[in-house]
């Protein structure tokens, strides 16, 4: 397919950050397909298109988040019976290098910094397919500014399409939305047996798919997200210890131990006293002196 390539230019003001759309696809697809000089993200609202990117055709459905490359050569092709509308957002290719750069430990090598054959794709479970459509939609009648754009793409990146970082495009659809649901609190508390129940695939299906896509077993997948959500409880002084391990469903408590120092390498108690230290409170001696509070 032949290719033109579109500008962000023809698109924003010089003083304006990105672009915003919401549209529906045509049915066939156009006469050529496209590159540009900018980053674009899409997220498939409703209905189901056909999208030609880089010589491979995707079937795309609802849920389905996209981050497009500016050397990315795609086109669309709506579905003739369900039709299909997408939320679109491009912006610079400066913004993009910026927050590559600046969080390059969350960033590099994903979402619009990837450097695979095909832009990375992120399947979203109900919740964050939700979430997303919500801070999309605040873009509509946002300023365009500088400070609006990395706001949002950095939300999408750690609340909404992380929920499936390690999960590979090629991941079939009903592994990436079991993932997806796992990131639920009523499914991973019940272990890899919530997981494969998400998934409605036999046992020995869902371990095959998981070690080829994560490189774990569903327990081992599951275990990070349940260990992941106890550091968040733990971040906080209102939650016991043995109300985290419960939370998180664990039944055995030398185990959840095991378990959380092996991830961070602290036990529970270490970890939450290094990050509840008080801002308001120095708690060591300076060089050359004694501390704020030794009078």
């Amino acid at each position: 397919m032949q290719k033109t390539t579109f500008l962000i230019d023809d698109y924003i003001r010089p003083d304006e950050a990105f672009h915003f759309a919401r549209k529906r696809l045509a049915t066939r697809y156009p006469d050529r397909a496209h590159d540009h000089d900018y980053y674009e993200v899409f997220l498939i609202e409703n209905g189901r298109t056909s999208h030609w990117v880089n010589g491979v055709s995707q079937t795309l459905e609802p849920g389905q988040l996209a981050f497009v490359r500016p050397h990315d050569v795609h086109a669309f092709s709506a579905d003739r019976s369900t039709g299909c509308q997408i939320m679109n957002v491009m912006f610079r290719i400066e913004t993009a290098e910026h927050l590559a750069q600046r969080y390059a430990h969350t960033i590099a090598g994903r979402f619009f910094d990837s450097d695979t054959d095909l832009p990375d794709l992120h399947t979203l479970g109900p919740a964050r397919f939700a979430r997303a459509i919500n801070v999309a939609q605040q873009l509509q009648t946002a300023r365009r500014s500088l400070a609006r754009i990395e706001e949002f793409l950095l939300v999408l990146i750690n609340r909404v399409a992380d929920a499936t970082s390690g999960v590979a495009n090629t991941a079939p659809r009903w592994f990436s939305e079991a993932c997806s649901a796992a990131q639920s609190r009523e499914v991973f508390r019940k272990g890899a047996s919530g997981f494969i129940a998400a998934a409605r695939r036999s046992h020995e299906h869902v371990c095959r798919t998981c070690k080829s896509v994560t490189g774990l077993t569903p327990s081992q997948y599951v275990n990070q997200i349940r260990i992941e959500y106890a550091a968040h409880l733990l971040r906080s002084d209102e939650v016991s210890i043995d109300d985290v391990i419960e939370f998180c469903g664990f039944d055995n408590n030398s185990y959840f131990y095991r378990l959380f120092k092996r991830q961070y390498g602290l036990t529970p108690r270490q970890y939450r006293l290094r990050n509840l230290r008080d801002p308001f409170q120095l708690d060591r001696v300076r060089p050359g002196g004694t501390g704020r509070n030794s009078g």
